[in-house]
């Protein structure tokens, strides 16, 4: 790793001390609500939000064939203590927001927290999503919006002109939402765009975005382009990917079918599923989103929450080294567009 990044990421590590100290990312204590004990909380930037540091992502209960495993790992989550869930009207068309709409808000919805998105690029298409999400997700509001799969900085020019975020201010100030936001992870500069203009810089409250390890290497990073302009604006941050969508592993199975396989070196011979989870939340990360199609992967995630302390800067440093063989070549990262 060059000598430029390794000093940026030793900033990063004291100004993540001082926002775990002075501005609410630390671990609270363990609280409890009414159905349990809960994960601990971490404030979700400005919106005056606390939420669990673990969140459940809902495009995995979209991949899994039987109705009963989606409720399965949704007991397992509240279960354990989790309390943030995320999905996208988009994922698995719409199956995946149903499938909360039947297991996750009948019984629970005033007690989490809940997240969907919209990949539409205008208005209308906007409208539409935002009703059908509503409807499959049982609910009259949802705690956060998101404008999803921001694909490249002109895509981010393209989606504020065409109004989308003039039409989420609407929903907001009309109770459907919440709290807005967006997401992408092909590319941190779309992401800077955003954040570069006045009026999308303060409308918008929260951003998800890649959080691991061959992230922080790599020359289009997400951790040094946009992070610390989202922790200046105060913004609540969601790591995704924090396993590299599975490039983790030496091949991804989905429903039962290996997807692909690599003959990349596996990162697992290198770090442990544990040290990539500690290694984002020590970062100024709210919620951790992660992937479970059956319910003893979100149980060992949350164990590994509950014994999660802290990383110093310098055990961050070696985690990202042992890595950084991999930042630029891509294929770990292969979600990324890797321009400018």
């Amino acid at each position: 790793m060059n000598i430029e990044r390794r000093e940026f990421l030793k900033k990063l590590a004291v100004t993540a001390a001082g926002l775990r100290l002075g501005h609410g990312f630390s671990f609270a204590d363990t609280t409890g609500d009414a159905l349990g004990a809960v994960l601990p909380l971490r404030r979700l930037g400005r919106t005056g939000e606390h939420v669990t540091c673990l969140g459940v992502g809902g495009f995995h209960l979209g991949w899994v064939r039987e109705h009963r495993i989606a409720e399965a790992v949704i007991e397992a989550a509240i279960e354990e203590g989790v309390r943030f869930f995320d999905t996208a009207e988009s994922y698995s068309n719409g199956l995946s927001e149903e499938r909360y709409g039947r297991y996750l808000t009948p019984k629970y919805r005033d007690e989490v927290f809940l997240m969907t998105k919209t990949s539409a690029k205008d208005v209308a298409t906007a409208r539409q999503h935002l009703e059908g999400s509503l409807d499959r997700l049982k609910t009259d509001r949802i705690d956060l919006w998101l404008l999803h799969a921001l694909s490249s900085p002109e895509d981010a020019t393209s989606r504020i002109n065409q109004g989308l975020l003039d039409f989420a201010l609407e929903a907001k100030a009309e109770g459907k939402v919440r709290h807005i936001g967006y997401s992408g992870h092909a590319s941190p500069y779309a992401h800077k765009r955003m954040l570069e203009g006045g009026v999308s810089r303060e409308a918008f409250e929260v951003c998800l975005m890649p959080i691991n390890p061959v992230d922080a290497g790599d020359r289009h990073s997400f951790i040094e382009e946009v992070l610390p302009s989202l922790v200046d604006a105060d913004y609540g941050v969601l790591a995704m990917k924090t396993l590299a969508d599975g490039r983790f592993f030496s091949k991804k199975v989905v429903n039962g079918r290996i997807r692909w396989e690599t003959d990349s070196p596996i990162v697992p011979e290198v770090l442990t599923i544990e040290a990539c989870i500690e290694f984002a939340l020590s970062l100024p990360v709210s919620v951790l989103i992660t992937g479970a199609e059956n319910p003893e992967f979100i149980r060992e995630k949350a164990a590994m929450v509950r014994r999660f302390e802290t990383l110093d800067g310098a055990a961050r440093l070696a985690i990202v080294d042992k890595v950084a063989r991999f930042a630029e070549a891509g294929d770990v990262e292969y979600y990324k567009s890797r321009s400018l």
